[in-house]
């Protein structure tokens, strides 16, 4: 607050200044005027000095030659030279004069011109005024202010008077006091130091005018005039949204109405249906019962005829007429049941009987036979029947005359044959059945295994066709047990024999026979079985009950899920994806939401490539609950990192704010951002299809039409919600950040996943999204809030994204190590953000520093912002660039900088990058004129010669390592010693025979000087390069004499000859 009113009084006092410098050019008091520059550029005001410094150093007013020749000029010059000066400059101001109201004709006469112009043609006036506005660019705000000041007419005495005192007096209060005793001696007629009491007499009287100048000029009015009508507009557009209302209110009643009345008779419907449902059921079942009765008359005649037969063939017509009458009524009972068969079912629309009905006919003799189709009875029967009824045909005619002229009798003999014939096969094919079923067992373990899906037919027809449930299940144990540990191919050869057997036994079967099976299989010790299991589940879940699906099935996936193996594991993850679509609803979602969040913090990379494949776009798909898995996800992600202690327990620190990663949170973090990624085209189709503008074209493929300029200055207003849209920019984006702010500076690889996540994001929103809304949010999570626009912001979200700003000095540290490499990586790091990457980088790293902002207090942590920038191979043109401006640069600390930068970037490069760019802009380092530059550089050379073995860059390294021996300074001794020795581990063998060679030379030197603590600190560094080569395996030669002869002539201090002997007794 105190530096927002500090710069707010700033700004107020610039403008009293400006307009005090304005009346004093004004009127013409160049002599106070003049006074005023040297003392506002004595006080470091030269920003207010701006106008004063251009008009005294205008040529047209003061001629370069008159200035020289009247400094030139002594106090007691010629008169007459004076003279003839003053007449030139009256002619030069005449003709200035002349040519000023020439051109103020021209300016009024063109003014005349373009009102006329409007007026004739009033539809072209947005055209006209933006051509006059090109052709009069130069009349800014202030011009026409003073135009209508001028128009006020000249000043009278008082109002003069008056604007002098005022004057005076901001003079007295500003301090410059010479300015004030100038202006008092250029106005002579007015005594300053008495002011008349007026209206006009006031304190600070100045600043007063200033505000009430401000508060009086048109541009308010015409604002407050454009404020009221715009108020007027939207009262109208409120009224006619309101009728809107009403009207949309009224047909909604009327729908409601019409979907009550649709419901109502929806209801009547479906009882009318369940009660027909009901109806057509009972109808059924006394269908099934009067099928059996009619089959058991069937048998009745039958056996009737036979006896018939029997008792004719031996002559006992008492009988045989006891037995016509109770076959005819048998009969007729037969024919009746027939018809209340057929009736029910055609009112059933079932299936009618297809049986032929067993009928007997009596003829005129009296005799019974078969119907016209079936007169194959053998003709014995047939003439014992005839003859006997003749017998008695008289007394059977009169007897069944009236009551039994159409009662016939159909005995389908050869049916009958034909069925006993099926019975009999049927019969033979089940001890058929029963005998492969026997010996199956027996056969397969003696078939070879190549083989055995041969076999697999056999299986198939036994397990289908045997009648015994137990038997079933050994064969179904024996199909998934064909191979004991089968292969990919084997296993797929088993699988759509399942998937067959299956499909033959319909749904009951397979729930009862199949999935018992895979249950018993989930804890076998082979994974080659449990993976056949796990592969089983989402194909045989088509062929049972949508209930089991979600029941049973999901339960032996989920057991699955659990198993050691990884390939148990995948597999199960992809059956699960293929079960989803198959659930009837939503009552385990929950269920598998957790599942798929435990599969894609798997251990396994693969199981894991396969969850957020395939799992993660079925649950959304299948669930629809995209917002809860976002926000499950994210606080999943910040869990992760919350949960691990921080680096430093000291509180206040910028440790205690970071967080050591264990392995298993690291995997979970990365996995999950990679889940984030993979959601972002959902998320996005989301945002698109909830879009509340009918600007956007939703069937668009380019992002920058999706959410364009326009549909974002729409959204801006906040006049209409879009929470799908606000998600990424107030939750997801705003999230990031405070998992970076968690992240140790080690942790690239979070940050890069992070940083691909922010790429593919402005990628899919477009260019317009990057511009107004990312780049916003991390400018202000990074502490540069002064460069964030807030235009395209809501006035409802405004508030969260401010508040991502850091409130402390340690916050303010945390945003620069944690999210600024974001910033420049994700953000600015876009393809269609390279120009502006190279602005920022230059102003942070060269501009800035001049200003003292937050570069200078932050040099190392924005260096390591740029050196993960370089992570990015993209982006290496950039930062070299940057970098050989700093190089170039006359500044010390930028060239101290760009060499920290280089060899901070070194371990990023390859050879070729080296070559044409770091070791040209270090060697450039390296000759510089100032030691702490060219020290600064020798670091950086250690650095390549660590990472780079090319031996075009070791011979590099060589020469100018001897150039900086060559100084024979101290400093430069122990920076080229120190940085040779760090490098020596993982350099080549020249290298270290080079170093060694110099120590060898340097040692033999007599040490020159009597600081002894320098000799001390030259004799740590030589021990520490001992060691150093030491560890490298150097021959014995080498190393086992170099300590006798080094440290003869330098300091014999306890620790060097420690380390002395250490080193000789391990070599020699």
């Amino acid at each position: 607050m105190e530096a927002a009113g500090g710069s707010a009084a700033d700004e107020r006092w610039a403008s009293l200044c400006n307009c005090v410098v304005n009346f004093l050019l004004e009127e013409r008091y160049h002599l106070t005027a003049l006074e005023l520059l040297q003392e506002l550029q004595e006080d470091g005001r030269y920003a207010h000095a701006l106008r004063l410094r251009a008009f005294f150093s205008d040529p047209a007013l003061f001629p370069p030659d008159l200035v020289a020749r009247a400094s030139s000029t002594p106090p007691g010059g010629d008169p007459q030279s004076l003279l003839e000066e003053k007449i030139a400059a009256q002619e030069k101001l005449a003709l200035a004069e002349y040519d000023l109201r020439l051109a103020k004709e021209d300016l009024s006469q063109l003014k005349l011109e373009l009102q006329k112009k409007k007026e004739s043609s009033p539809e072209d006036s947005n055209g006209l005024l933006l051509g006059a506005s090109t052709h009069e660019g130069s009349i800014s705000k202030q011009d026409r202010r003073d135009l209508k000041i001028s128009a006020l007419g000249t000043l009278k005495d008082n109002e003069r008077r008056d604007l002098n005192c005022a004057v005076k007096e901001y003079l007295l209060l500003a301090g410059y006091r010479l300015a004030a005793m100038t202006f008092i001696e250029e106005v002579p007629d007015q005594d300053l130091d008495v002011w008349p009491n007026s209206p006009a007499c006031v304190p600070d009287a100045l600043r007063r005018y200033y505000y009430q100048y401000l508060s009086s000029t048109a541009e308010a009015a015409e604002e407050k005039i454009s404020i009221l009508r715009e108020n007027e507009t939207l009262l109208r557009d409120n009224d006619q949204l309101n009728a809107e209302k009403d009207t949309l209110t009224k047909s909604r009643e009327a729908a409601n109405s019409q979907v009550t009345a649709l419901r109502k008779s929806l209801e009547a419907a479906y009882k009318d249906i369940q009660e027909k449902e009901k109806m057509v059921q009972d109808m059924r079942q006394s269908l099934d019962v009067q099928r059996k009765e009619l089959n058991d008359c069937r048998a009745e005649i039958t056996a009737l005829k036979m006896y018939i037969e029997g008792a004719q063939s031996n002559g006992d017509s008492k009988v045989s007429e006891s037995m016509t009458n109770i076959l005819t009524s048998a009969v007729s009972q037969t024919e009746d049941t027939q018809k209340d068969c057929q009736v029910i079912g055609n009112n059933a629309e079932g299936p009618s009987v297809s049986e032929a009905p067993v009928s007997c006919t009596t003829d005129e003799n009296g005799s019974y036979g078969t119907s016209e189709e079936e007169k194959s009875v053998s003709n014995s029967s047939t003439e014992n029947v005839t003859s006997n009824s003749n017998l008695h045909g008289d007394s059977m005619i009169d007897k069944s005359q009236g009551s039994s002229d159409g009662i016939s009798v159909y005995v389908s003999t050869e049916k009958l044959e034909i069925s006993n014939k099926q019975k009999s096969s049927d019969k033979m094919a089940l001890e058929t059945i029963k005998i492969v079923s026997d010996a199956l067992p027996k056969i397969v373990p003696y078939v070879l295994i190549n083989h055995r899906e041969e076999l697999l037919p056999l299986i198939i027809c036994a397990i289908e066709k045997h009648t015994d449930s137990n038997v079933r299940d050994s064969l179904t144990h024996t199909l998934f047990n064909l191979i004991k540990r089968p292969d990919g191919q084997q296993r797929r050869i088993i699988m759509d024999a399942c998937v067959e057997l299956a499909k033959s036994v319909g749904e009951m079967r397979t729930e009862t026979e199949l999935l018992p099976q895979c249950w018993e299989q989930i804890n076998h010790q082979y994974e080659e079985r449990r993976l056949l299991v796990a592969q089983s589940c989402g194909e045989l879940a088509v062929y049972v009950r949508p209930e089991i699906r979600d029941s049973l099935i999901l339960s032996i996936v989920q057991q699955l899920i659990e198993d050691p193996a990884t390939v148990v594991r995948e597999a199960a993850t992809h059956n699960l994806s293929l079960l989803l679509p198959l659930f009837p609803n939503l009552d385990k979602y929950c269920k598998v939401e957790e599942l798929m969040f435990q599969l894609v913090c798997d251990p396994s990379g693969v199981v894991v490539e396969v969850a957020l494949k395939e799992l993660v776009p079925a649950v959304v798909r299948w669930g629809g609950k995209l917002d809860q898995i976002s926000r499950v996800l994210l606080a999943h992600i910040l869990a992760s990192a919350q949960r691990c202690p921080p680096i430093s327990g000291v509180e206040g620190t910028i440790d205690s704010h970071l967080r050591v990663l264990g392995e298993q949170e690291r995997w979970n973090i990365d996995v999950l951002l990679r889940m984030l990624t993979e959601l972002l085209p959902f998320i996005h189709q989301k945002a698109i299809e909830t879009c509340p503008f009918a600007s956007v074209d939703p069937t668009s493929s380019t992002p920058e039409n999706i959410f364009s300029a326009s549909c974002l200055k729409l959204y801006s207003t906040g006049d209409s919600e879009w929470s799908a849209f606000e998600w990424m920019h107030t939750d997801c984006l705003p999230n990031l950040i405070k998992l970076a702010c968690l992240l140790p500076g080690k942790e690239d690889s979070l940050r890069t996943v992070i940083t691909k996540y922010l790429l593919e994001v402005s990628w899919c929103y477009g260019k317009d999204y990057l511009e107004h809304f990312m780049l916003p949010v991390f400018l202000v999570a990074a502490g540069d809030i002064d460069s964030a626009d807030f235009t395209y912001f809501p006035l409802s979200v405004q508030p969260k994204v401010r508040g991502l700003r850091p409130k402390t000095s340690i916050a303010e540290k945390l945003a620069i190590v944690c999210v600024f490499p974001l910033l420049l990586s994700g953000i600015l790091g876009s393809p269609s953000s390279c120009q502006q990457l190279e602005e920022y980088l230059r102003k942070v790293l060269i501009q800035n520093t001049k200003d003292g902002s937050f570069s200078m207090h932050h040099t190392a942590e924005i260096i390591n912002a740029v050196r993960f920038l370089c992570l990015f191979v993209e982006h290496h043109g950039v930062i070299f660039n940057i970098l050989w401006e700093m190089v170039v640069n006359s500044d010390t600390s930028l060239k101290i900088n760009a060499a920290a930068l280089l060899k901070a970037l070194v371990p990023y490069i390859d050879v070729k990058v080296a070559s044409t760019h770091i070791l040209p802009a270090l060697i450039t380092l390296g000759s510089d004129q100032n030691l702490t530059v060219k020290y600064a550089s020798i670091d950086a050379f250690g650095a390549v010669a660590q990472h780079l073995k090319n031996d075009m860059v070791v011979d590099k390294i060589h020469i100018q390592m001897d150039a900086f021996l060559e100084d024979g300074s101290h400093e430069a001794t122990i920076s080229v010693i120190r940085a040779l020795a760090v490098a020596v581990p993982n350099s080549t063998d020249r290298l270290r025979e080079y170093l060694l060679t110099k120590i060898f030379k340097l040692t033999s030197l007599t040490p020159s000087g009597d600081d002894i603590e320098r000799r001390r600190e030259r004799a740590n560094v030589y021990c520490e390069a001992l060691r150093a080569l030491d560890a490298t395996g150097l021959s014995c030669l080498n190393i086992a004499f170099l300590p006798l002869n080094i440290y003869a002539p330098q300091l014999h201090s306890k620790s060097t000859r420690i380390v002395i002997i250490d080193i000789v007794d391990s070599r020699v």
